[in-house]
């Protein structure tokens, strides 16, 4: 089965630092198949036989051993992808929307009702937010980089682990999906 693991928090601001031309041969050499990394902020393409919480656990591990630093690692199917890239409400209901400023939260869970509630009682206009089950579409018409809605907040606010990728990534990645479900 094809899968993408999205790492959290790796190469940011020279902060654990893995080149992913390492962490391909680490994974390959752990027995993962057909590897292809995107882009230095932790996203693999793999095949696997295992399920997503062992392989979670098992690349969390590998990374471990090797740096000797703790990184989360929430491993999405193309099914999930794909309910990702075509249930973004910003493109639905905006035709103004820049898709650069646009971003997709991956949470490692859905969150409770009441973390869901606390969460949506924040406001940071102009930048917004939608919660949909386990993933956060984020709008930054100013940008992201200076805005105080941040993955911070959300982790805070939904006691849950997450992780960020634009909306060019998104697409990316799910291109490089569908050429290995051709190949």
């Amino acid at each position: 089965m094809n899968y993408i693991a999205l790492l959290r928090g790796i190469n940011v601001g020279g902060h654990k630092k893995i080149l992913m031309a390492d962490l391909k041969e680490l994974l390959i050499n752990e027995g993962l198949n057909n590897v292809q990394t995107y882009i230095q902020s932790g996203n693999v393409i793999f095949e696997s036989d295992e399920n997503q919480t062992t392989l979670s656990k098992n690349i969390s591990t590998y990374i471990y051993k090797e740096y000797q630093f703790e990184v989360p690692v929430l491993i999405k199917t193309v099914a999930e992808w794909e309910v990702a890239l075509n249930n973004n409400p910003f493109l639905k209901d905006d035709s103004e929307v820049d898709i650069k400023k646009l971003y997709v939260t991956f949470l490692s869970d859905t969150p409770t009702k009441e973390n869901a509630k606390n969460l949506l009682e924040l406001d940071y206009s102009p930048d917004k937010f939608a919660l949909q089950d386990n993933l956060i579409y984020s709008y930054y018409p100013n940008g992201s980089g200076k805005s105080k809605m941040t993955i911070n907040i959300f982790e805070k606010k939904l006691k849950v682990s997450a992780t960020s990728r634009n909306w060019n990534t998104i697409n990316k990645l799910f291109e490089l999906l569908s050429s290995k479900k051709h190949n």
